[in-house]
């Protein structure tokens, strides 16, 4: 029975999802069950497309990426792909009505990773629209599940938040997109000089988008607000730890957040929740 296939293919976004990301999958346990799969399959397929770039060298990325592209559209075309994450993709697009145009800006971000390229404020905030921006629209669609003024009223505040992680993100792996895969992502900014005082310009941009992001968590519904809020958390924490890291040290590592840590901040976030903190 499909039934089987299509559970099974369930099953691998969320494998991808634990895979790859714990902080994330752990956010997902926090949203309600009848929502976590349409979260894993987003995962799993932004995942997929970001390993093409990132990861595949020695292949043909464009090839792959083009030929990946070709299947997601057959995919929610026919309703059914013989890829496990492509098939909980389009069954989560197709069921939440997620909008294509948002799909399309996703791939054109991940195209401009295929080459080093030069971000001014232009291609910087076109890339920030493409790779985080809709992916937190994509999972609004789901929160919201189908109700369109909800999805308009929270859609900046969803933006902010997708913007606010990807940049900690850029800060977290700066060593790498910048020595590993040439890329520079923050506009206007020479990576010889960076110093504190460039990150600090770029930290204050992240911290006005947190907080802006926050009000609109409170207004999410229940089923997804503290799977979010702990997702906000884990990122925030992330953040704090690099503003307490100096420039050239940023430089040289990866900053992280240990297991362990995160364990307590799940645990504070539930009680703060609980205590209608937020």
């Amino acid at each position: 029975m499909k039934t089987l296939y299509d559970e099974f293919s369930r099953q691998v976004s969320k494998a991808v999802t634990k895979k790859y990301s714990t902080s994330f999958s752990w956010a997902v346990l926090a949203l309600y069950p009848s929502i976590r799969p349409a979260i894993h399959a987003i995962y799993g397929y932004v995942r997929l497309a970001d390993e093409i770039v990132d990861s595949f060298h020695g292949y043909n990325k464009q090839q792959l990426l083009e030929r990946f592209r070709e299947q997601t559209w057959q995919a929610l075309e026919d309703g059914i792909s013989l890829n496990p994450v492509l098939q909980s993709f389009q069954e989560t697009v197709n069921k939440y009505g997620i909008d294509r145009i948002l799909i399309v800006q996703f791939l054109q971000s991940m195209e401009m990773d295929l080459a080093p390229v030069t971000y001014d404020q232009e291609r910087y905030n076109a890339y920030i629209l493409g790779s985080a921006e809709v992916v937190g629209l994509m999972c609004l669609q789901v929160f919201v599940n189908g109700d369109a003024e909800a999805y308009e009223r929270l859609k900046p505040f969803a933006m902010k938040l997708g913007s606010a992680f990807q940049k900690v993100n850029f800060l977290r792996d700066l060593k790498d997109d910048y020595q590993v895969l040439g890329r520079t992502y923050f506009p206007n900014i020479d990576m010889k000089g960076f110093n504190n005082a460039t990150k600090t310009c770029i930290e204050e941009d992240i911290a006005a988008e947190f907080q802006a992001a926050l009000a609109g968590i409170r207004k999410l519904p229940a089923s997804s607000r503290f799977g979010v809020y702990l997702a906000y958390k884990y990122y925030l924490s992330l953040f704090n730890k690099i503003k307490q890291t100096p420039a050239q040290r940023i430089l040289q590592e990866r900053i992280r957040i240990p297991n362990r840590q995160k364990i307590s901040l799940m645990m504070s976030s539930y009680i703060q929740y609980k205590m209608a903190y937020i």
